[in-house]
């Protein structure tokens, strides 16, 4: 396949932050997989210093395939997963956790069901209330967004602080974690315990994440801890496909990287080659 300028220059970068932006069909996934490829084949990267993150297992999936596609080969030592795959992965050696340690969703609902019947509550629809309060509880811990600050619209302060204090409690008591909690506690661990987070810093020296735009508060700041002292981050995305606001996605941290990351070097891929010119114009 032949790569435009564009796409060469994101393929070649080796080392600091580096933002691509890049429209649909502009081959994104080809620029991330052959930029993977160049690490090991020309850099003479170790495939187990690189991490290719992705938002869904399909695509972590799709992306792992590809690469091993373009390498010929059958397996590699790259990781490639998802954000909660991957901190799960840190969370399992740390805290010994395996998938038994998930509440599911049946049991969030149990939960809150049994939490609710103590606050005596009024609402028409049951299910879909414990399912507001559950989505405002994850912008809570998505967004870092101090409990005595966040003012809930499915119920009362003071009621939604101690639904949440209680359900946190019981997924302690339980020694269960919810997705969200993937991050806050991976976020903690890495806050707290500067010798693990230096030895997963060391792990993966090259950090690769697609469809930036769909990123959260909490995932960018573990994000820029991981990266640490090399800046060795290299982000591709869109700001106008961002489709999981509704969970906390802010596609401003994207366009604010170089401000966090000083030395950004920035390529955009605008460059349609899967549609014909009619459809692109």
């Amino acid at each position: 396949m032949n790569y435009n300028k564009s796409q060469q220059q994101a393929i070649r970068h080796k080392d600091g932050p580096m933002l691509v932006l890049a429209g649909p069909g502009s081959g994104k996934t080809a620029v991330i997989t052959q930029r993977t490829k160049q690490l090991i084949e020309y850099e003479n990267i170790d495939p187990s210093n690189i991490l290719v993150i992705t938002f869904t297992r399909a695509a972590a999936q799709e992306m792992k395939q590809r690469f091993l596609a373009a390498t010929g080969e059958e397996r590699t030592k790259v990781t490639f997963g998802t954000f909660h795959a991957i901190f799960f992965m840190v969370l399992k050696l740390a805290y010994h956790f395996d998938s038994g340690n998930i509440i599911s969703e049946e049991q969030r609902y149990q939960f809150m069901r049994e939490i609710l019947s103590y606050h005596h509550l009024e609402y028409r629809d049951e299910g879909e209330f414990i399912g507001d309060v559950l989505t405002e509880i994850s912008r809570v811990k998505n967004e870092q967004i101090p409990l005595e600050h966040f003012y809930s619209s499915s119920c009362g302060e003071e009621i939604f602080r101690k639904i949440y204090r209680e359900y946190d409690e019981r997924l302690k008591r339980n020694r269960l974690i919810d997705f969200d909690d993937m991050l806050t506690y991976t976020y903690e661990l890495f806050s707290q315990r500067k010798d693990i987070l230096s030895a997963w810093q060391k792990k993966y020296r090259y950090i690769l994440i697609d469809e930036f735009q769909d990123i959260n508060k909490i995932q960018y700041e573990i994000v820029k801890m991981l990266a640490g002292e090399t800046k060795n981050l290299f982000i591709v995305g869109d700001d106008d496909q961002s489709i999981y606001k509704f969970r906390g996605a802010r596609p401003e941290l994207m366009l604010n990287f170089p401000k966090d990351f000083e030395n950004t070097r920035q390529v955009i891929l605008n460059r349609n080659s899967r549609c014909g010119e009619e459809i692109v114009q």
